[in-house]
């Protein structure tokens, strides 16, 4: 029984959000790889973008120093929120994910979209001739290639957990109480598409002799940076503030209580994100027959310890139900 219990209490919490604990350590390799890729990545068009004086390559060095800073937020977030919990924090560390999550996002906004746009801007209405167009196109393949490992890796994890959970690969990097894992696929993404429009834009420049699209270049990467940022800022909003688990993971978390022959009926379930993958449960039991004061207490108080033993319960609170209380 309590091996099928845990086994409900898994798919439950991975059915959504969830990830295991092979997974975790492999969010860390995906971060450490983004962030050797992105600082290479970084220092390569710093030097382009003095060399050629490129509008569009000066905010990709901007985007890709803001991408290498952000993966050290994201490795603290990834360390600090594996603390256990203490006395002073029962619900455990897990959230402070969100909040070093939410620092790299601000970052990526300021470092990477406001750099960039503001750059643009000052090339339309104070243009510079731009050369040595060759070292550009060198040093975009060679970040392509680099961005497109890192991509690759964030893909490959996000795509293995969606597949467990029978789920699109998109959806789940969405929906993941994994912040790490969604900063990395969506900087990756990002920085991919930028590089593209990098290139169109020095492309032009070079072709027309103009430095507006390039120029130009520099404020469309400024906006997938603001807009990949906003998205970014808004997922940790949300499960800083209390993200509730999914109306399936609820269900199976009755079927895991309801699966004990001590408990009678189940009214009333709450599973709310405290971390990547840790869940706060707390649930309305009405228990089988009639018991005295100390043996419900004990009964109680054993339930939670249970739950709380399998991976991804950081915290259980159940009480009981009353009679009038209509059964889940």
């Amino acid at each position: 029984m309590a091996d099928e219990s845990r086994k409900i209490a898994l798919s439950a919490a991975m059915k959504q959000h969830g990830e295991t604990a092979e997974q975790g350590s492999e969010s860390t390799f995906t971060v450490v790889l983004a962030f050797a890729a992105n600082l290479l990545i970084a220092v390569a068009k710093s030097f382009a973008a003095a060399f050629t004086g490129s509008a569009s390559m000066v905010a990709e060095a901007a985007h890709s120093w803001a991408d290498a800073g952000n993966e050290v937020f994201l490795l603290v977030a990834d360390r600090r929120s594996q603390r256990p919990r203490d006395v002073r924090h029962p619900m455990g560390y897990g959230r402070e994910a969100y909040i070093w999550s939410m620092f790299a996002a601000f970052g990526l906004f300021t470092a990477g979209a406001v750099v960039s746009i503001m750059h643009g801007v000052q090339e339309l209405f104070n243009p510079e001739p731009a050369g040595d167009f060759l070292i550009a196109y060198l040093v975009l393949a060679v970040s392509f290639i680099l961005e497109g490992i890192s991509f690759t890796q964030a893909y490959r994890q996000a795509r293995k957990t969606a597949r467990l959970m029978q789920i699109p690969t998109l959806e789940h990097v969405a929906n993941s109480s994994n912040p790490t894992l969604r900063a990395v696929f969506a900087e990756d993404a990002a920085a991919l598409i930028g590089l593209l429009l990098a290139f169109l834009g020095i492309l032009l420049h070079q072709i027309t002799g103009s430095p507006i699209p390039d120029a130009i270049g520099s404020i469309a990467v400024g906006v997938l940076l603001g807009v990949i940022a906003v998205v970014l800022i808004d997922r940790n909003r949300r499960f800083l503030v209390g993200q509730s688990a999914s109306r399936e993971a609820e269900e199976l978390a009755v079927e895991l209580l309801l699966k004990r022959p001590e408990i009678d009926r189940v009214t009333y379930i709450h599973l709310e994100f405290v971390g990547p993958s840790k869940l706060y449960l707390v649930a309305a039991v009405d228990l089988q027959g009639n018991r005295n004061e100390d043996d419900v207490a004990l009964k109680l108080r054993q339930l939670e310890r249970e739950l709380e033993n399998v991976g991804y319960i950081e915290e259980a609170v159940i009480t009981l139900s009353t009679k009038e209380e209509p059964a889940l």
